[in-house]
């Protein structure tokens, strides 16, 4: 196996990191569980930089989208031959056409590796205070341990591979297949039960980590041969039902708002597990999960007449149809919470705009106070309604000055003949498919109350493992052992506990197979990074969406970013690139 020291792979992310604009690389500590004097100050000093790069790790232009517009479930078209080709990068994830040279993936692998190199650091400086005295120092060189392995995870997902370095005097190695999965395994067990449990989601506790080996056991057949058919081994399956029963006996419960678990206050709410701690740190919040994807035409809180979309991300068809199949003549909206929640209540008189001119609809509004406003969450569609600003930029309010809301004005698509904001079906690359109203849009994450703009600042946490997915994974691995009764079970209860809108609780099922599994866990998870992972694990990323024929098995992993390769020319065979690139 080929050794590199440490310091040769710093350079690496650093040298990539270079060529990034718009970075801001300022520490923050994130809450006040990593702040103190003395000793706990080298501690917090220490982990804070770990936790806080997270941020970086999972930016919409970083690990996220690569996530999503990699999978059948976004689509990002170049906005009105005006916004978001970026030198075609996204076009090129989705149509899994993407070359070495390609930015999403490289600044992804550019912030894992970074992220991975401060958590070998933070790690080590643990060690040496643990072996002072410093017993404060136990806990986090436990969180450290489970964060490198948490990275890695990440890498090994995108590239099939890992590094594994337990100090700077050491040397590394990169490890791919049952190696990979191995040494992620026995960091992950060497903490799990010797963490503590009472950590909130800001910070790794022994549930995350159990989570985190649920997962590992759960897609260790596709870690083994990432180009081959998966071998589910009965043993993997019965560590992720022992590992996903710990989490689910634990203190953890499920949300019977759907949506409140990517809410306000979320951070206290009893689903999530693991989040990036987003409150009251203006330098590392941001809402761009929230803002990515809507219309850059609607001001989402009337509060900060700033705030706005970018017109991003879309719903692929293919993955709303997988709603339509479910529910057949039944609207999804009405079948399910977490397809939709009404928060913009439109009255009865004016929700029929057939008879209203557009060019003169200033009559055509409802008022509501300005802090009560908030748009429909989940997926949205059609013409969409929100505040107006008038020509000074100032919005729009009643005599009593409450704000008036309207049907949304189209300011951004040109070549759309149309007055409103009105969310098509139809997205793709054609010239249509690609204005601005084009695609109907995820709205999974509240605009904070909290947020003095729609770029940066937003104290919701973002939810990087809960409870919900810890049901889904038990029910599959119940399911791939044959056990269909148990599966189900799991299935049922996840979706019946959606039921603070008894209207639109999920009905029960009353069967299940492979293909029902990946369709449920589509519904429960979309838009949190998860589904071009479930689409390999189920053998449907080879399939054809909208925009993407492509059916390469090379494709299940990225290519390593040239500029890495090239950064380690001086170790021969280092970085070998990962096939079919």
């Amino acid at each position: 196996m080929k050794n590199i020291r440490l310091h040769k792979i710093l350079p690496i992310a650093a040298f990539v990191f270079a060529f990034l604009g718009c970075t801001d690389l300022d520490e923050e500590v994130l809450d006040e569980s990593l702040t103190g004097t003395g000793q706990a100050e080298v501690v917090s000093g220490s982990i804070a930089p770990v936790y806080g790069i997270l941020r970086q790790v999972w930016l919409h232009t970083v690990n996220f989208g690569l996530q999503e517009v990699a999978s059948d479930e976004g689509i990002l078209p170049y906005r009105g031959g005006t916004d978001w080709f970026d030198g075609g990068k996204f076009i090129a994830i989705h149509q899994h056409l993407m070359t070495p040279t390609n930015s999403l993936v490289g600044d992804t692998w550019t912030y894992i590796t970074l992220a991975l190199s401060r958590a070998v650091l933070a790690e080590e400086r643990m060690r040496l205070e643990v072996e002072n005295g410093n017993s404060s120092a136990q806990g986090p060189l436990y969180e450290m341990i489970a964060m490198k392995a948490y990275l890695n995870m990440l890498a090994l997902d995108n590239w099939g591979l890992v590094f594994k370095k337990d100090g700077s005097d050491q040397l590394s190695e990169i490890l791919r297949g049952q190696e990979a999965i191995s040494y992620i395994e026995s960091e992950l067990l060497s903490v799990v039960d010797v963490m503590s449990g009472e950590k909130g989601p800001g910070r790794l506790n022994k549930y995350a980590v159990s989570a985190l080996l649920a997962r590992l056991y759960l897609n260790a057949a596709v870690y083994r041969d990432p180009y081959g058919t998966p071998d589910f081994r009965s043993e993997d399956m019965d560590k992720v039902i022992q590992y996903t029963n710990n989490i689910i006996n634990g203190p953890y419960s499920l949300s019977p708002e759907y949506f409140d678990v990517f809410s306000d206050n979320n951070n206290s709410n009893p689903e999530v597990i693991f989040s990036l701690d987003q409150r009251g740190v203006l330098e590392t919040e941001h809402s761009r999960w929230a803002y990515w994807p809507i219309s850059g035409d609607l001001i989402p809180r009337p509060e900060f007449p700033n705030t706005r979309g970018t017109d991003a991300v879309a719903v692929t068809p293919d993955f709303f149809q997988t709603w339509v199949d479910a529910y057949g003549n039944v609207d999804p909206a009405e079948a399910d919470a977490r397809f939709f929640k009404e928060n913009t209540i439109i009255p009865e008189n004016l929700k029929d705009l057939s008879g209203v001119n557009p060019t003169n609809d200033s009559d055509h509004f409802y008022s509501i106070a300005a802090t009560d406003f908030e748009i429909n969450r989940g997926i949205l569609r059609n013409i969409i309604w929100g505040p107006r600003k008038d020509d000074g930029g100032n919005i729009l309010t009643d005599d009593q000055g409450k704000v008036r809301i309207y049907p949304v004005i189209n300011r951004r698509s040109s070549g759309a003949n149309i007055r409103y904001v009105d969310h098509t079906l139809k997205v793709d690359f054609t010239t249509e498919g690609s204005l601005h109203n084009a695609g109907y849009r995820f709205s999974k994450y509240q605009f904070s109350h909290t947020a003095t703009n729609c770029c940066s600042y937003s104290s919701v946490d973002l939810v990087l493992v809960r409870l919900g997915e810890i049901y889904l994974m038990r029910a599959e691995a119940k399911l791939r052992k044959g056990d269909n009764a148990g599966a189900l079970v799991d299935l049922n209860t996840l979706r019946t506990s959606r039921n603070a809108r008894a209207a639109q609780t999920p009905a029960a099922l009353t069967s299940i197979d492979l293909d029902i599994m990946f369709r449920e866990s589509g519904f429960e998870l979309y838009w949190e990074g998860h589904r071009r992972t479930s689409q390999i694990r189920f053998g449907k990323y080879e399939d054809s969406w909208t925009e993407k024929t492509d059916s390469d098995v090379n494709k299940r992993l990225f290519p390593i970013p040239q500029k890495a390769i090239d950064g380690a020319s001086s170790e021969s065979g280092f970085l070998v690139q990962n096939r079919g690139y």
